[in-house]
């Protein structure tokens, strides 16, 4: 089974998705699993994670919704309010679905770099493993070390990098986040996934050598059993068509781990978030 691992919906309005800027206006509509089942089939591909794009308990519901009306959906990574009293409330009421696979808090938006040691978020997280959820971390190279200490803190908390922690791609600078990277690679309920790197880079501008020395970075840290590949739809429409920023992965794992492709493409993926 091969699955995109990172993906959106969403039906587009100005005030819910303002991060969708005017430099940005071809994400400024609705994007469905209708739009995604084509794409995914021209890459043989059998389904795909969504995963939330706004914190809200009502995106999670539909989400959740949406994965039971299409099989395209093989999961679903929504949000809760981790930082609520009332997590473990929250918690039960979607883990009734068996499409819930994982939560995600959109941690590079908070103010506080530390976010991710706060007390209260700590304990949202503590609830995970016992409704059998992973932790999708999305960051910025500045949050690595703290998630260094939170992935010590939780050690049988399954967890994955989304973007390959976001570095700095256009400008070439790989130290710090190399570093970083590596050692929170060190610990094995982590997992990567090879997304969203096209947003880091010169949106128009890239070609697929421009990603090689960080996917090189990637693959020493985790090894093939802990990557997988995602899309980051229809976000990196805004630099490339999917079949292109997908092939940026493809062709890497073709010329450098072509034992590993099932693994990378698919069974990695279907691990972690527990398909059948």
């Amino acid at each position: 089974m091969k699955i995109d691992a990172h993906q959106h919906f969403w039906i587009y309005n100005e005030n819910e998705y303002s991060w969708i800027s005017e430099d940005m206006s071809e994400l400024q509509r609705d994007f469905l699993p209708e739009d995604l089942e084509g794409l995914l089939q021209s890459l043989d591909f059998n389904g795909a994670i969504a995963v939330q794009a706004r914190q809200t308990l009502e995106e999670t519901s539909w989400l959740l919704k949406l994965a039971q009306k299409y099989d395209c959906i093989k999961g679903v990574v929504g949000w809760v309010d981790l930082c609520s009293p009332d997590v473990t409330e929250q918690l039960k009421h979607f883990t009734d679905n068996p499409y819930l696979k994982g939560i995600r808090h959109v941690i590079h938006d908070e103010v506080d770099d530390q976010f991710l040691l706060r007390e209260d978020f700590q304990r949202g997280i503590s609830e995970l493993n016992d409704f059998d959820l992973t932790y999708d971390l999305l960051l910025f190279p500045v949050h690595i070390p703290y998630a260094i200490e939170l992935v010590e803190t939780f050690p049988k908390q399954q967890f994955v990098l989304d973007h390959i922690g976001k570095p700095d791609i256009k400008n070439k600078v790989i130290s710090p986040w190399k570093e970083d990277l590596t050692k929170l690679a060190e610990h094995q309920n982590v997992y990567v996934k090879l997304s969203g790197m096209v947003t880091e880079a010169n949106l128009k501008n890239w070609r697929k050598e421009n990603f090689e020395a960080y996917l090189d970075v990637v693959f020493k840290a985790f090894g093939p059993n802990r990557i997988m590949i995602g899309s980051d739809w229809p976000v990196c429409t805004v630099s490339n068509r999917y079949e292109t920023v997908m092939e940026i992965v493809l062709d890497y794992v073709k010329r450098f781990a072509p034992e590993s492709e099932n693994l990378i493409l698919g069974e990695n993926c279907a691990k972690f978030y527990s398909i059948k």
